[in-house]
């Protein structure tokens, strides 16, 4: 127990950490050693090269897109304490945990999720999807399973079904509503925090 405690005391601002995130100290703590495991060189603060650990990551064909969502435009390295907060948007929704009326939504509600999946695609942050971003990501995902052919119908059916507004491109709420029947609980979450 004596370790647990010295290991919160080392994380600034934990309680208002844990309150944000709905992390408990004991996720905190094993977030705290993996991103101590991730940071080989002791910096205090995580770069874009330093996720190439995560073997998932690795493998997985958008995962540079996963590791540029841990980093704001312009900025290289990330703390810990928005790491947990980049994390969180995976944490499964706790139905049981009272939620303040006058607090902010929680980071892993269906919305700040939906938010995250939407910049993942949004790579000039300009507030749409476009049929190059759309196609950039199927791309990623698809490469040779399909073809280019294939792909470009894939994009174009998409914005078609998605673009509610007919300006060639999906916005937010075009891709929130576009996802109404999706659990996106279930298909953003991880449950290795358990």
């Amino acid at each position: 127990m004596g370790s647990t405690s010295s290991t919160l005391l080392k994380i600034p601002n934990v309680e208002e950490l844990m309150q944000e995130t709905g992390f408990s100290s004991a996720h905190i703590i094993r977030l705290y050693d993996r991103f101590k495991a991730l940071d080989k060189e002791g910096r205090g603060h995580l770069c874009p090269h330093d996720f190439g650990a995560i073997k998932e990551l690795a493998m997985n064909p958008i995962g540079d897109r996963i590791i540029g969502a841990f980093f704001s435009p312009g900025q290289e390295t990330v703390d810990f304490n928005n790491f947990v907060k980049i994390l969180a948007h995976f944490r499964p929704v706790d139905k049981d945990r009272p939620r303040d009326p006058n607090s902010p939504e929680p980071i892993n509600s269906r919305s700040n999720k939906l938010k995250f999946a939407f910049q993942l695609y949004d790579q000039d942050k300009d507030g749409k999807i476009s049929r190059d971003e759309l196609l950039k990501v199927l791309r990623d995902m698809l490469g040779m399973q399909v073809t280019e052919e294939q792909l470009e119908s894939i994009a174009d059916r998409t914005i078609q079904e998605a673009d509610l507004d007919r300006d060639d491109a999906i916005s937010f709420e075009e891709f929130r509503k576009s996802l109404e029947k999706v659990n996106i609980d279930h298909k953003m979450s991880i449950r290795f925090l358990r």
